[in-house]
């Protein structure tokens, strides 16, 4: 079964620069979470736009076919890291139909704010 759509936006994007509690599971961040229900790999290409600057990727990787991947934006490094305390936001473009979902984590303080949405598709 393939559900989902191949191009993907997030208009909301922000890691904050510090942390409280331990890492890696307490380490503020943003991710995205792809599903892939179909029977072949999903090759997926994340670029992201700044307010002040060109955008930054694409970021490249791969998600197994009926399996999920979490990508955490902190760990987006080549072809360079995603800076801290930054707006941005991410188009993502797969060549097969997924489903992407939009967690930041937010531990600045020790009351923690998880937030989660579903990116836009259209």
């Amino acid at each position: 079964m393939e559900i989902g759509k191949k191009i993907w936006a997030i208009a909301e994007g922000y890691i904050p620069g510090r942390s409280n509690g331990p890492e890696p599971q307490m380490l503020s961040h943003e991710a995205a979470c792809f599903l892939n229900t179909s029977d072949q790999e999903a090759h997926i290409e994340i670029t992201v736009y700044f307010e002040d600057r060109e955008p930054a990727g694409p970021y490249i990787f791969t998600v197994e076919p009926r399996r999920t991947k979490h990508v955490r934006f902190n760990n987006l490094t080549d072809p360079e890291p995603i800076p801290l305390d930054t707006d941005y936001a991410s188009l993502i473009r797969s060549d097969v139909p997924i489903v992407v979902q939009h967690t930041r984590l937010d531990s600045r303080q020790d009351a923690n704010a998880l937030m989660t949405t579903i990116a836009y598709t259209e």
